[in-house]
């Protein structure tokens, strides 16, 4: 047998130590590169960290238990009055010198793979504009140009992307050029990763020679951020806020001035917004009150009495729908990095996870066999001073692209953008076909690079002397 590798006998020994030792069952029989495979895993691991998510989530498991005392979190709605939309004029403009000082970031949490769509690749990688078939990371692409465009300011964009489709990912950016945005100023990295165990508190193996991972979660991002050097680029950069969100919303403002300007008037922490939830089992998380907390309760984790309790006028009590969307403030993510362990909580999740049994045979269970660990991004709200919820209209900024069909689907996302485009069309004063149902009798698709908003869509149609659509259109940079 060859000599094994200088640390093989100290990650036996860390294996050991944390009663893992079965992971080197199949060791005598591993080739060399298997052998090194192997411990280039192992190496990864956070053993500390790994003993003591098993003391906590397994050896000496506690029931969850929901905050307490909570309340409906207050939020600030929809302007309707004078007073209220002077206000979001002021927030806007300072959104927007924000923006133009080159203190604000993007950043789009982008692991996912397409596969639930019928699609093979990276999810932003996903045809999705209803004329011109943009992708999802060409529709943040153009929003991001166009905002370097209006403010003049530099405007770094970060990606997290994930072991599966990094590389992919990559590729994608390099053969459409960046989508004409700098590429020093576009940062791909990749998520964090942890090593799933089984019920018992032992590590999986998917391979004789490998670990069986998933990703750490979107709060994981945090992280990842520091670990990456992302969050030392940002420093260097003077960036001070960043505008996060996920890349299944087609709608989102990738950077939305009066959002920054909220968020940055009240010196929060971290800042989100909200949708009103449709009806009580929507699936979206609620923001609640916990002890002068903020905090996001998953929609699986609200009881029935309170995701169905109303107000007196009829709305749901409980009504704030998270959505994904926040800014942060670059010290506040410095602080969630800070200490000796990630401040953000890691939760149990046990699923069917694909792994060799001890014969080193290949199991596909039917029932969950295991627990991934995963961090929510959201769990840094209770952590953050002066969190502010701001609420939007969802016919506007949110159409997730979740499911291959019916609700949150493509379909969906595409008819809500045409008709989000068609009731611009109708402001700026131009006639818009529609059938019976009221929907839009053409297809239309609107290009940030060619109007961010109505007003600047009423001064194109205006140049461009259009009084009627016909026909589908895609108005982009080429209209300009």
């Amino acid at each position: 047998m060859s000599q094994e590798p200088v640390d093989a006998q100290t990650l036996r020994r860390r294996a050991a130590d944390a009663g893992q030792d079965h992971v080197f069952r199949f060791w005598d029989d591993l080739p060399e590169d298997g052998r090194r495979r192997l411990l280039a895993q192992l190496a990864e691991i956070d053993w500390e960290e790994l003993s003591t998510l098993i003391d906590e989530h397994v050896t000496n498991r506690r029931p969850v238990e929901l905050p307490p005392d909570l309340e409906p979190a207050p939020f600030i709605p929809l302007p309707t009055g004078d007073a209220e939309h002077k206000e979001r004029r002021r927030l806007r403009g300072l959104g927007e010198e924000l923006i133009a000082a080159g203190k604000v970031a993007a950043f789009v949490v982008a692991g996912g793979q397409g596969t639930r769509l019928g699609y093979d690749g990276p999810k932003g990688a996903f045809p999705i504009g209803p004329v011109s078939n943009r992708t999802l990371f060409e529709i943040f692409a153009d929003h991001l140009r166009a905002a370097r465009r209006a403010y003049g300011a530099s405007i770094p964009w970060y990606i997290m992307t994930s072991r599966a489709n990094d590389r992919a990912t990559r590729d994608f950016f390099e053969a459409h050029n960046t989508f004409n945005l700098p590429q020093a100023d576009v940062k791909c990295f990749t998520q964090g990763m942890m090593p799933a165990i089984d019920l018992e508190g032992k590590l999986l193996l998917a391979e004789r020679d490998s670990l069986a991972w998933n990703p750490d979660g979107h709060g994981g991002s945090i992280r990842a951020l520091a670990r990456s050097g992302m969050l030392d680029d940002m420093a260097a950069r003077g960036i001070e806020y960043l505008s996060y969100f996920q890349i299944d919303n087609p709608l989102v403002l990738p950077l939305d001035p009066v959002f920054i300007g909220c968020h940055a008037d009240a010196r929060s922490d971290m800042s989100s917004k909200m949708a009103r939830k449709r009806e009580p089992k929507e699936k979206l998380g609620v923001f609640c009150l916990s002890r002068g907390r903020l905090h996001v309760i998953e929609y699986s984790d609200l009881p029935d009495e309170l995701a169905e309790a109303k107000t007196p006028d009829g709305r749901l009590r409980f009504e704030a729908g998270s959505i994904a969307i926040h800014i942060l403030s670059r010290r506040f993510i410095e602080r969630l990095n800070a200490g000796k362990r990630f401040a953000l909580p890691f939760h149990r999740a046990e699923k069917k996870i694909p792994c060799i049994n001890a014969a080193g045979r290949p199991q596909n269970p039917n029932r969950p066999n295991g627990i991934k660990f995963e961090t929510f991004v959201f769990d840094a709200l209770p952590l953050a001073e002066r969190p502010v919820v701001l609420e939007i209209n969802r016919r506007q900024e949110f159409s997730p692209v979740k499911n291959a069909d019916g609700m949150d689907s493509p379909a969906t996302a595409r008819e809500d953008m045409v008709r989000l485009a068609a009731a611009w069309f109708d402001e700026a004063g131009v006639r818009v076909p529609r059938g019976p149902d009221g929907k839009p009798a053409v297809r239309l698709e609107i290009s940030p690079l060619a109007a961010r908003n109505p007003e600047e869509l009423k001064d194109l149609v205006a140049r461009r002397r259009i009084r009627r659509l016909t026909a589908d259109l895609y108005l982009g940079p080429q209209d300009v």
